[in-house]
């Protein structure tokens, strides 16, 4: 992997040889075809008008798709464009000689102002028929009108300004006043305000302009044949219809900033481009002598609104002295000149011609150019014809021409939508910057561009720059699409390669740890970019060769941790004894597996801080699975070390609540290894139930046993219930114990008193004290004097246990004398008892005639019926009826039962043959067995008065309508 640089170089050159090779018989270095399509239609399209003027045309003015037209002395048309086919005629009413000199028609549509050749001037509004004179003009002949597009409107001009033949700039002002058009003047004032001179004095004012700044600021651009000047200033605030007198007498004593040439046409004409969407000017196009004046308008500038000025000249079949141009019209990007016979475009980038219109002679001469600059069309008459130009996507060659220019963010602007042409201007680009020595900026370019890529990086190489090529991959591989997975891959593990070279050296040099840094970042970014994720874990094996390749293991764990690989990590942190930082790699991304695989060797060297990482980690470890680490570090560990898996299986115990066997078993045996004062408390808290014990019982008594934990087996013993056991190894620890332990069987008394008597042989035989064995005695009440007198030796007085004795004797006595008592009393009770049943024999009840049955109220003795003790008296079938809901199901269904018995007896032989001795035999056996019935019945009917026994007292919660009948109940009572 590590000389993949050299091995690719070598591919680069042999591909270039071929791609040269293809070059050669005409593969294009290019991914697009570089071919029309279609036939391009021109920039201006030229149009004629199908209009047949009967006289000839004087003067044509377009504003807002509004075209005036002066036809022959006396005519003037008016056309909407939106309607063509409804022409408006319009006589000026005039029978002297005078001729229509020029037509000026506001950016409205709606104010025409009509000069003519006798120094008078005539109004029209669009919304009139009749023409009216201005007066206050007269003696005037007008060249120029600057229309205010601020303040004028339909029926009002506000303050325009107005140039004379003579050079003097008036302020004037038009108002219609709707319903009394004619009762006043339209022309409010009309008063001079400046006047423009040559070096020879006054001259003609031939174009004026007004526009408005940013910042209220006001700039006028006025012209003569020679010279352009600007009046800048502002009109204060509220008085902007009182007019511009005001920046006109700043200069009044001196003249203000203007441009000036030397050759004059005699007259200068001024064009000016407004874009759609905006109401101000961006260029302007100065026709005068010399050439034409091109420039951008700034009005952020203080004194001067024209910026980027240059004068192109004209092309060289002009002649001013013999085809002097005579109207100029300004584009975005070209300038259009009006000759008498023929209309040239020049481009505003270069000055190149780049399209030419020649009229044919029928047509006549050609008189004056002009263009809307609403819907930006040009209109071009002769005296017979009127042509129109539309301008169709004029900036489709811009690109080119910026491009040439070096000028390539505006190309590239103008040509965003055309991928072929783009590609064009990106190479062009990448070429002229690499020629330049940028060789990171061309890099940048080419990746974008669809030139052969072994080329280009081979350009780069042979250069010696592996930077520039670094960007060049870099932007190359960030515009691979997801199925090249090739190429991503190839880019991918060169980069990787480039990028370590590139580190290895800049490490190495103490001046360059900057640039170090710079390009580290960015290696680790372009590890790390989402994009290159799915690559580079894909081959990630071929990317750890390569860091292993170069030695750079901080990136190769950088790498690792981005790929999700921590097992890497962690084992490289081990690897140079670097515990604390894998048990921070495992600790930051909780990944049970790890930790499995890599705690037996942290817990040697760090084991506090491994035990508080296990506890962080909560339920989400098996501590099973973390027994055998604990089990390796405990075994080669001091005391005070295995206190640290004692604290982990105690938070598993206590905290977690874990009842695995094995964890409570590992618990056990480390308690009996160190902590045997933990060890019987812990035995003690698990309880005594062996059903809830989590530890296996027979584990931990062997455990005990051989660490001599006596008391700890005893518990043990006692929770396997194997008393004999647990009283013999209490005796050996503690005979008090060994008492506890004798009292545990409450329910097998003999067992208790064999515990006893063993303990009471043990004091008598081993402790020989009289006065314990004594004390055992009164301990416990199953022992006897006679019991324990076997066990002292002959020698022994009865002076030690007389006390005993007397009392033993007394207790007999006492309980020969309870007895006599207790056989007096059953004596006494057997007596009554008999007495009793005597008088119940005996007993009776009357019943009168006009009883009634308790439950039904009808007479009592017109059916079978039973009497109570109480007093209450019921008929059989009430009683019946009253008791059997209330009876449980299985008595019910013995009720019903011996209820079909009764009627069975009841029903009379089917046979009439029978003998004599057969018929006396059935009817005794079937009066006994309905006898018998009928007392099973009595039992069960007639246990208890229904309203005195406790069928009465259990039923007291019961509601007094059943709830399924609740509804039909109701409904009876409404």
């Amino acid at each position: 992997m590590a000389s993949i640089l050299d091995e690719y170089e070598d591919s680069l050159h042999r591909s270039v040889s071929v791609q040269q090779s293809r070059a050669s018989v005409g593969i294009p270095h290019s991914g697009y075809v570089n071919a029309r399509l279609e036939k391009e239609t021109p920039i201006f399209n030229k149009q004629r008008i199908d209009f047949a003027p009967p006289e000839k045309i004087n003067s044509l003015v377009v504003s807002s798709n509004q075209l005036c037209m002066s036809l022959g002395k006396d005519t003037l048309l008016r056309i909407d464009l939106g309607k063509p086919d409804e022409p408006n005629q319009v006589e000026l009413g005039r029978k002297d000689e005078a001729k229509v000199y020029k037509m000026f028609l506001d950016h409205t549509g709606s104010h025409l102002l009509i000069a003519l050749n006798t120094s008078e001037c005539l109004y029209l509004n669009r919304s009139v028929q009749k023409v009216r004179a201005l007066s206050r003009w007269k003696g005037h002949v007008i060249e120029s009108v600057g229309w205010n597009k601020f303040l004028g409107s339909e029926t009002n001009t506000g303050p325009i300004l107005v140039g004379t033949s003579q050079g003097q700039i008036y302020e004037a002002e038009i108002s219609v006043s709707e319903g009394s058009l004619f009762s006043t003047n339209p022309d409010q004032y009309f008063r001079q305000v400046y006047t423009l001179e040559e070096e020879s004095g006054p001259a003609p004012v031939c174009c004026l302009e007004i526009e408005r700044g940013i910042d209220g600021r006001f700039f006028i651009i006025a012209t003569t044949r020679k010279r352009l000047f600007q009046f800048v200033g502002k009109v204060p605030e509220g008085t902007e219809q009182q007019g511009f007198s005001s920046i006109f007498a700043v200069h009044a004593d001196h003249l203000p900033s203007f441009r000036e040439f030397p050759a004059n046409l005699g007259f200068s004409e001024i064009a000016f481009y407004t874009p759609k969407l905006r109401s101000s000017p961006r260029s302007f196009a100065w026709m005068m002598g010399n050439g034409v004046l091109y420039g951008t308008l700034d009005y952020s500038r203080p004194d001067s609104i024209l910026s980027d000025e240059r004068v192109w000249v004209y092309p060289p079949d002009i002649d001013i002295t013999v085809n002097k141009p005579i109207s100029i019209v300004l584009t975005q990007f070209h300038f259009l000149l009006l000759l008498p016979d023929r209309v040239k475009a020049v481009c505003t980038l270069n000055g190149q011609v780049v399209f030419q219109d020649l009229f044919l002679e029928k047509f006549g001469l050609l008189t004056r150019m002009i263009k809307d600059p609403t819907v930006q069309q040009i209109w071009i008459h002769t005296e017979k014809v009127v042509f129109r130009y539309h301008v169709q996507r004029e900036s489709r060659d811009v690109w080119k021409m910026y491009m040439n220019m070096n000028k390539f963010d505006l190309a590239k602007e103008y040509c965003k939508d055309r991928p072929e042409c783009l590609d064009i201007v990106l190479a062009k680009e990448a070429e002229h910057c690499f020629q330049n020595k940028r060789y990171l900026d061309s890099a940048k370019c080419y990746a974008l561009t669809q030139n052969y890529f072994e080329e280009i990086a081979l350009k780069f190489i042979e250069a010696k720059q592996e930077e520039a090529l670094m960007e060049f991959l870099i932007k190359k591989l960030s515009n691979l699409k997801p199925s090249e997975k090739t190429q991503t891959t190839l880019l991918t593990t060169w980069l990787t390669e480039l990028y370590l070279n590139w580190l290895g050296i800049l490490q190495g040099d103490p001046s360059q740890r900057n640039l170090y840094l710079d390009t580290r970042e960015k290696f680790r970014t372009f590890l790390s970019s989402p994009k290159n994720k799915d690559c580079l874990f894909n081959n990630r094996a071929s990317i750890y060769e390569l860091l292993a390749s170069h030695g750079d293991t901080e990136h190769m764990v950088y790498f690792a941790v981005i790929m999700q690989d921590y097992e890497r990590v962690v084992a490289h942190h081990c690897q140079h004894d670097e515990y604390d930082e894998a048990l921070n790699v495992l600790s930051r991304h909780r990944d049970e597996k790890l930790f499995y695989k890599f705690s037996p060797v942290l817990i040697q060297h760090i084991p506090k801080k491994v035990v508080d990482a296990w506890i962080s980690m909560g339920s989400r470890l098996d501590a099973r699975n973390l027994i055998p680490a604990l089990v390796n570090y405990s075994q080669s560990a001091s005391t005070q070390q295995i206190n640290e898996a004692i604290r982990y299986m105690e938070f598993c115990v206590y905290q977690l609540e874990e009842t695995q066997q094995a964890i409570h078993n590992y618990l056990l045996s480390l308690y009996a290894l160190c902590r045997p004062d933990s060890l019987l408390s812990y035995l003690e808290q698990a309880g005594t139930n062996p059903n809830r014990i989590h530890y296996d019982l027979k584990y931990a008594l062997r455990l005990c046993a051989e660490h001599g934990h006596h008391r700890a087996c005893v518990h043990i013993y006692k929770v396997m219930e194997l008393y004999e056991e647990a009283v013999d190894l209490a005796l050996q620890v503690d005979v008090d114990l060994a008492k506890s332990c004798a009292d545990l069987p409450e329910d097998d008394e003999e067992l208790r008193k064999k515990l006893w008597l063993k303990i009471a042989r043990h004091v008598v035989q081993e402790e020989k004290d009289v006065k314990k064995a004594m004390a055992c005695l009164s301990s416990c009440a199953l022992l006897k004097i006679e019991d324990v007198l076997p066990f002292f030796p002959d020698f022994v007085t009865i002076d030690h246990f007389k006390e005993a004795i007397c009392n033993s004797l007394e207790d007999y006595n006492k309980h020969i004398e309870e007895l006599k008592r207790e056989m007096e009393e059953a004596t006494q009770s057997a007596k009554r008892i008999r007495e009793d049943i005597q008088e119940m024999r005996n007993k009776y009840g009357s019943v009168e005639p006009q009883e009634k049955c308790a439950a039904c109220d009808f007479p009592l003795l017109n059916r079978p019926f039973y009497l109570f003790l109480c007093g209450h008296m019921f008929h059989y079938d009430c009683l019946l009826q009253a008791v059997f809901p209330n009876l449980p199901a299985y008595k019910q269904a013995k009720l019903e039962d011996l209820q079909k018995k009764l009627a069975a007896t009841s029903q009379p032989s089917k046979s009439h043959h029978r003998p004599k001795d057969a018929d006396s035999i059935s009817l005794g056996k079937g009066q006994q067995s309905r006898e018998q019935i009928k007392a099973d019945i009595d039992d069960i009917v007639a246990a208890e008065c229904v309203y005195c026994g406790e069928l009465m007292i259990r039923s007291i919660d019961k509601p007094f309508i059943d709830p399924q009948k609740y509804e039909e109940e109701m409904q009876s009572w409404l």
